[in-house]
């Protein structure tokens, strides 16, 4: 739906203000406390307090970064990426470079190879990596050189479900929520929908949990059985 591209920035004032047509009413705070009491959830900061029958957390991941001179230029040259499953068909043929250690890394190598025969993974420890205007150059511990055209970061993310856990509700063995086919948590009335939860972190599969959600919290509240 965004032939042209569209950023992050832009992409949500775009849905704030079509939610804003059906008078939905948004309050940005920093959440820092979800509690569960008297059949309500209350989560509140240091601005203020929101008390609801139901939450669906969307709180998301935080990806780890290696320590780069100019990471954050390159990132939005696209020179470092994050998801090959993005955008990995716009790095065809290219010379790919993957930096990361154990089976991540040779996870996210082996399906990059299904777009370029030329990849490679990096060490973190292997080795210095320099960032320059367009491209890549491995600089390893013998002084040889190697030049890449884009470098996959494979290094994994933190979920955000810290806030969600407080509450009682279960993670798995990565720190991901657990939830049910209507994507609630195991605290009754609590969901989660988007990257914090286990699978694919892409923004269509996050609007259809958060669909999948919303409509089982809009039949609770008429007393539907789901």
């Amino acid at each position: 739906g965004c032939p042209d591209g569209v950023g992050g920035s832009e992409f949500l004032a775009r849905l704030t203000e079509q939610a804003a047509q059906y008078g939905v009413e948004i309050r940005e705070m920093r959440a820092d406390r979800l509690t569960y009491a008297d059949d309500l959830f209350e989560v509140s900061g240091q601005e203020a307090a929101v008390r609801a029958s139901a939450v669906i957390v969307a709180t998301g991941v935080l990806d780890r970064m290696p320590v780069l001179a100019g990471l954050e230029a390159a990132v939005r040259r696209s020179l470092v990426r994050m998801c090959p499953i993005c955008d990995a068909y716009e790095a065809i043929g290219e010379r790919i470079a993957v930096l990361g250690d154990g089976a991540h890394s040779e996870r996210e190598a082996a399906f990059l190879r299904t777009y370029s025969d030329q990849v490679s993974v990096i060490s973190e420890e292997a080795g210095d990596l320099e960032l320059t205007q367009n491209a890549i150059q491995w600089i390893g511990a013998d002084g040889a050189r190697e030049t890449f055209d884009r470098l996959y970061l494979a290094l994994g993310c933190e979920p955000q479900s810290a806030l969600a856990a407080a509450c009682g509700a279960r993670c798995d063995e990565s720190g991901n929520l657990v939830v049910d086919g209507h994507q609630m948590t195991s605290v009754d009335g609590l969901f989660a929908a988007g990257d914090v939860v286990r699978g694919l972190n892409q923004i269509a599969v996050a609007t259809g949990e958060a669909a999948i959600a919303a409509t089982a919290i809009h039949n609770r509240l008429r007393g539907v059985q789901v």
